[in-house]
């Protein structure tokens, strides 16, 4: 009995060990990347806010190693903060649209924070496909000859006017895409995206709403045609059953006719 208590209890204690193992493999930390206010697209101009946070730094890389920013963004300041449990250990404030900034395991925290606000930049080549982008932040982890951007985020900017352009070029195409095709209005929408492409955003919007009316009477050319068609259509089928209608009748007369 007592044999048994013992095999009873060592085998108890591996499961233990076992399970605890498994719970912490599965809650182990690894090196990761989350962000706050990285936006899709913004104005020229427009204020920018990101915050980006980089959980256990030291995971799975070196215990040394340089954190870079970089950013298109104008009028900038970087603020960096290394934190350990919660609790800040240092913060610095950069201005300029790069900085580096040394982190060491022996020193250092298990969490850094990196605010970045800064203005939009001006469009310095407009592309209507893809849009022009913008670098809101490029984060790089170098060690040694070693680099490796862990975070690229872009956005689209624009202004008033080359907005104003754009959607009315999307318009147009949209208006070609339900009448089916029409080559006048696809060469009217070419022209205006090279307008576009060009920064002469009035002309290129005074083009692609010729292309948006064009494509709509073609399309309304069409219904027309369709409907004439089935007007014609149900008219030749009308005749054809009053024909038929008329011959039967005729020829039931003729039989009665000969009856008498």
């Amino acid at each position: 009995m007592r044999m048994n208590s013992i095999r009873y209890s060592k085998g108890a204690a591996v499961l233990l060990c076992v399970v605890g193992l498994l719970a912490f493999a599965g809650t182990a930390s690894a090196f990761s990347v989350s962000a706050e206010g990285v936006p899709g697209e913004t104005a020229v101009g427009d204020e920018v806010s990101v915050t980006y946070t980089v959980d256990d730094p030291f995971t799975g890389t070196s215990n040394q190693w340089t954190l870079r920013g970089q950013t298109e963004l104008q009028d900038v300041s970087w603020t960096v903060t290394v934190l350990r449990a919660g609790s800040q250990v240092d913060q610095t404030t950069y201005g300029g649209q790069n900085f580096t900034k040394a982190l060491d395991i022996d020193n250092n925290g298990d969490e850094v924070r990196v605010q970045l606000s800064g203005t939009t930049p001006a469009v310095e080549n407009y592309t209507y496909e893809p849009p022009q982008q913008y670098t809101v932040a490029e984060l790089t982890r170098v060690s040694g000859n070693n680099e490796e951007t862990f975070r690229n985020d872009t956005a689209h900017h624009y202004t008033k006017e080359s907005r104003e352009a754009r959607q009315a070029i999307d318009s147009a195409q949209q208006a070609v895409d339900n009448a089916g095709g029409n080559q006048e209005a696809e060469n009217l929408i070419e022209s205006a995206i090279s307008s576009y492409e060009n920064d002469n955003f009035e002309n290129a919007q005074n083009l692609a709403e010729d292309a948006e009316s064009t494509a709509q009477e073609a399309e309304q050319s069409q219904q027309t045609t369709k409907t004439l068609l089935l007007a014609g259509g149900g008219l030749v089928a009308l005749l054809v059953l009053l024909g038929g209608g008329y011959v039967l009748y005729t020829k039931t007369q003729g039989d009665d006719y000969s009856k008498l």
